[in-house]
């Protein structure tokens, strides 16, 4: 009992540690973003009118009198979005921001709206974060104790040596002092104490330090590609923002485009969010499935039907080569997974190409269903990484297609869930065959 208290306080240290450390990376990225905005919107406004920028001029920012703001800009405030319910607002409304121009002069801007925009912008972002670090508590010290049991077991093993064998209790010391200066983080991290006798429990530590290194570089990577992803729609949004500001007001033409830009941009942003999500359960084990006996072909025939009707420019074929063909599994997780592997096939086929959705059985007698289409195809160096997560192939295959990276990692993690696995058949210029397969 006491060796069981002991693993979860371990297991506990372990993941308040490495949600300390993402709660740093995201508290530093949110302060390099409100600094890089702030400098950029100082920066345009000295600029404005073809002035030039000096990086000597003198700059302040002040909070002005309530009496003093001007009433235009106290109507263009007070329809701001999110007005009413946005904490500071009434301080952030009244901020001005004084430089002086190349003759001296000190010149007001009032900054206020722009503020409040920052404002909104840092909430969303604090949204996501805060869902990041609670998926992230959540599944943390559980992980840790998974990742950590190899290591108890080997701990108690030594224990029932020391008992049972009278283990040399110089060398028992010997491993213990090596175990603790290990950082399981560290780049070079092993454990080695030159005795022949320890070497197996030596190599079995090393490889569970090799697995914790590798699933804390993965989680580390998908942090940071997760807020790269969130930085470049925020970016434009707010560099729409900043032109409607400007412009927006006496020429329709920009105000239709920023409005159409901005809109764009906040679905994206919602999809990524949605699926950021998805996977956060599904690591964290949240997601159940509901297993059932599902007819592979009804289940194809429903996809085909649903994308024969949102996408009339290309042309979609169904082959069933048995009539019911019935695996078990999650009807509703395993359709997502074909939807994605149609979508993906619907971007990168020209219009009025074949997409082929077959079902049947492969040499191995394992159920299966593909998705053929006629597009770009994947070059071989990309095939091994196209089911990782934010990864795409340039030049087509990019942000422009309207994809966020993260499609094929949520069909890879359903199917892994029902013990499947994938063929992917690629040729440049010809097409692709992505085949997903049941076993028995």
């Amino acid at each position: 009992m006491n060796e069981t208290k002991k693993m979860r306080s371990i297991s506990r240290n372990i993941s308040r540690s490495q949600i300390a450390g993402l709660f740093s990376a995201f508290l530093l990225f949110d302060i390099l973003v409100t600094c890089m905005a702030l400098c950029g919107w100082c920066y345009f406004q000295e600029t404005a009118g073809g002035r030039e920028f000096q990086l000597s001029t003198p700059r302040r920012f002040e909070l002005a009198q309530e009496r003093d703001i001007p009433k235009e800009t106290k109507a263009a405030i007070e329809h701001t979005a999110w007005h009413s319910s946005l904490p500071f607002e009434s301080t952030l409304s009244r901020v001005r921001y004084f430089y002086e121009d190349e003759t001296g002069k000190e010149r007001p801007v009032y900054a206020g709206r722009y503020l409040i925009f920052i404002w909104q912008c840092l909430l969303l972002l604090f949204a996501v974060q805060l869902l990041t670090l609670l998926f992230d508590m959540l599944g943390g010290a559980k992980k840790a104790r998974r990742q950590l049991a190899p290591l108890y077991e080997m701990t108690k093993r030594a224990q029932e040596l020391t008992d049972e064998a009278a283990f040399d209790e110089e060398k028992f010391h010997h491993l213990e002092d090596a175990i603790s200066q290990i950082s399981p983080t560290g780049p070079d991290a092993r454990l080695h104490t030159g005795d022949s006798e320890l070497l197996g429990l030596e190599q079995a530590v090393n490889s569970l330090l090799d697995r914790m290194r590798q699933s804390y570089q993965q989680q580390a990577r998908f942090v940071s590609d997760a807020s790269h992803e969130l930085r470049t729609p925020i970016a434009v949004i707010q560099g729409y923002a900043n032109l409607l500001d400007r412009w927006g007001k006496e020429d329709e033409q920009i105000l239709e485009e920023s409005i159409r830009a901005i809109k764009s941009e906040s679905d994206h942003m919602k999809k990524l969010v949605e699926q950021l999500l998805f996977l956060a359960r599904g690591d964290s084990g949240k997601t159940r499935l509901v297993m059932e006996k599902v007819s592979l072909g009804n289940l194809m025939k429903e996809v085909l039907d649903e994308s024969v009707l949102i996408d009339p420019k290309h042309h979609y074929i169904l082959k069933n080569e048995e009539d019911d063909l019935l695996i078990t599994g999650d009807s509703s997780m395993i359709k997502q997974a074909a939807r994605i592997l149609v979508d993906n096939a619907a971007k990168y086929t020209p219009e009025g190409g074949d997409i082929l959705l077959r079902t049947g059985r492969n040499e191995k007698g394992h159920s299966f269903f593909l998705v053929q289409d006629e597009g770009i195809g994947i070059s071989p160096d990309d095939t091994p990484h196209i089911f990782e997560r934010f990864f795409r192939s340039d030049p087509a295959r990019s942000r422009e297609s309207g994809g966020t990276g993260l499609g094929l990692s949520i069909a890879k993690w359903i199917i892994d869930r029902h013990g499947g696995y994938f063929q992917v058949l690629s040729r440049e210029g010809i097409g692709t065959r992505i085949t997903v397969c049941f076993p028995s």
